[in-house]
């Protein structure tokens, strides 16, 4: 089997490589040769053809072997360069060798000639299959480097920089070729920097240093990335002593690790203030009830009626701070649906200037084409008057006030943001010209008991409801401020494609009262007595139960219509929700009204607000009670079912 082998001659004698070509064919060799005697035609040689090896005399008239192996190291190629001379002195051999020659021969031996070639080609071989296995893996390691979201740099033992990958932009926004030259310690924050040399000086003496994190670098914006990154020493080929470093940006998780450790912070005392509220709710629908009550018959001009009157004042205020507590910690049932924003805000006008004072200006932007959202609309209130109620006190010597809607596109980098999806969502934005607030501020605006105020102006509450309506609705919060410029909060509500409406109108004093008949199930003998006296007062009938079991049990064998169940959710037992349940079987024409002091997955995951099914939580007054039956019996979808009568009449207890 022959071997083919392309040679480059490099002779002055046709004798002596026919000689040469004569032993390579004898040993199963096809040789393809070429034969050049000048250094010009050398090179034209390596540039036009590829070679499995050279051949070189050592000595020509205008050439020599020394100067044949000068011109294929120059070209690149790495051949076997074997020297055959008639005579050559043993230090011309070794000089040869020491050039880079591969092997000499003497022309009157050529015995050693084939098994010198076989080495040579085999070893170049062997050194091909290791170039294309370092090439490979020299680009592997390229494409790593240039592609890594990390930033690699190299640096001398000065902490000069001599190389940066690509993602160096990516992560400080400098092109590679502009950190050439200068430190790392360039571009961290000033109170890092001892940091960052104690570690790389760790680095030099012990080789390696464990992830530093925390690390500001600041951005070519201007801007401050957090970085966490590792070093290692190595050691150049010249026996230099450098280091190689990784950094990458964690900014954004830093970011994303704050939002959940505050959403997990909030959560807890939202659990907390849920479930301190429930007792509270109790006791100040009471306390609303019977000063209702009592205002009602008392002369406004009496101390009595003034002295019933702050009762109910405070009693009011600490309503308030109930819901806010509840909504703080979502733990209340909402009926949202789709409403436009725009005729809700205009119908808090009013109530805005008194809030906010005749010092402070109002302005109004509202879209005339702003989408539906939705939402329960006393929460759009809530928002409203609490962002109010905050930028009022940021304007102390008085300012501007302005409240805009507007539909917005919010991409991937707007929704990170506020922590909701991309998509579209109705913006609600309250800005103020107010003194502002610093970051420090900021960090913590939504935690709930947090305020700026002076003791006894406010619990904290205000903002941290801001936020967990937002939340609670499918929304974000974005706001921005600084000291002396002003604050703008701006509220993103996802909308929706049904048509919007707004508040439906409040009925007049003279028509909450009726003479339908209503069960009345409540555990708390305090508040049953004040709900059942609110309702007979308005001339409705009412038969009380105790608990849920007691109720079902004997409204059973009640006869004629039962109109309304009003009930308490929680009690023990049987629940309300399981006694309307078991009531509807049979009267399907009943309305069902739920009341409590808490509400949680209970409510919401078991139909409490289906079609014909209202909440109100507590603690609520008798308006709004009487407000509440009313509307609920005039639903226009009430249904005469199986449960009435042949003539309508009340039902009546077994013997009354």
């Amino acid at each position: 089997m022959s071997v083919p082998v392309r040679i480059l001659f490099v002779e002055d004698s046709r004798d002596d490589v026919d000689l040469i070509l004569h032993e390579l064919r004898r040993s199963g060799y096809t040789p393809d040769h070429w034969v050049v005697e000048t250094e010009e035609s050398m090179r034209q040689a390596l540039a036009n053809e590829s070679w499995d090896l050279v051949i070189a005399d050592h000595s020509m008239p205008h050439f020599d072997a020394p100067g044949a192996l000068a011109v294929l190291q120059r070209s690149g190629q790495d051949l076997p360069f074997i020297v055959v001379s008639g005579h050559i002195g043993e230090e011309q051999a070794v000089a040869c060798m020491r050039a880079g020659a591969s092997d000499y021969l003497t022309k009157d031996n050529l015995a050693r000639l084939v098994p010198v070639v076989e080495r040579e080609l085999r070893e170049a071989a062997q050194r091909r299959v290791a170039m294309a296995a370092l090439d490979t893996s020299e680009e592997r390691y390229r494409l790593l480097v240039e592609n890594s979201a990390d930033m690699i740099t190299l640096q001398d033992r000065q902490g000069l920089i001599t190389f940066a990958s690509p993602s160096v932009a990516r992560v400080l926004g400098y092109r590679p070729v502009e950190v050439l030259g200068r430190k790392l310690s360039d571009f961290v924050h000033p109170d890092d920097v001892r940091v960052l040399a104690s570690a790389l000086e760790e680095v030099l003496i012990h080789g390696f240093t464990p992830l530093i994190t925390g690390l500001r670098f600041r951005h070519r914006d201007g801007t401050w990335r957090i970085v966490e990154g590792s070093a290692a020493r190595i050691v150049e080929s010249d026996g230099a002593v450098g280091l190689v470093t990784t950094g990458r940006d964690i900014t954004e998780r830093i970011q994303l690790e704050a939002q959940l450790h505050r959403a997990q912070k909030l959560e807890a005392v939202g659990r907390l203030a849920g479930g301190v509220a429930h007792d509270f709710n109790d006791l100040l629908t009471v306390i609303l009830g019977y000063s209702n009550l009592l205002l009602d018959q008392l002369d406004e001009d009496r101390v009595l009626y003034q002295e019933v009157a702050e009762i109910k004042r405070a009693a009011d205020r600490a309503a308030n701070l109930a819901q806010q507590l509840l909504t703080f910690g979502r733990r209340q049932v909402l009926s949202p649906r789709p409403v436009d924003l725009n005729p809700i805000i205009g119908a808090q006008l009013d109530t805005l200037r008194q809030l906010i004072g005749e010092k402070v200006e109002l302005a109004l932007k509202l879209a005339p084409d702003v989408s539906p959202t939705r939402v329960e609309p006393g929460q759009v209130e809530q928002l409203v008057m609490n962002l109010a109620a905050n930028a009022r006190d940021a304007m102390p010597q008085g300012g501007r006030l302005s409240i805009e809607t507007a539909n917005l596109e919010l991409d991937a980098a707007s929704a990170r943001r506020c922590a909701v999806q991309p998509g579209p969502y109705v913006m609600l934005a309250v800005n103020d010209t107010g003194e502002g607030m610093d970051a420090a501020t900021q960090a913590r605006l939504f935690e709930p008991f947090f305020t700026t105020r002076e003791p006894g102006k406010g619990l904290g509450l205000g903002l941290s409801s801001v936020y967990a309506i937002a939340r609670q609705c499918g929304g974000g919060v974005v706001v921005s401020s600084e000291p002396g410029r002003g604050s703008s909060f701006k509220i993103y509500l996802p909308w929706v494609e049904e048509a919007g409406e707004s508040r439906p109108p409040k009925l007049a004093p003279g028509e909450v009262r009726g003479d339908e008949t209503i069960v009345l199930v409540e555990d708390e003998p305090l508040v049953k007595n004040v709900v059942s006296e609110v309702l007979r007062k308005s001339g409705y009938q009412v038969i009380e139960f105790n608990n849920g079991r007691e109720a079902l049990a004997r409204a059973k064998r009640l006869s004629g219509l039962i109109h309304l169940l009003v009930t308490d959710v929680v009690m023990p037992g049987m629940s309300g929700i399981e006694l309307a349940r078991h009531l509807a079987l049979g009267r399907p024409e009943m309305r069902v009204l739920f009341i409590s002091g808490y509400t949680d997955d209970l409510v919401g995951g078991h139909g409490a607000l289906q079609p014909g099914r209202v909440f109100l939580q507590k603690p609520f007054t008798p308006d709004a009670l009487l407000r509440k039956v009313r509307m609920l019996l005039d639903a226009p979808d009430i249904v005469p079912g199986p449960g009435a009568g042949p003539t309508g009449e009340r039902p009546a207890l077994p013997g009354g």
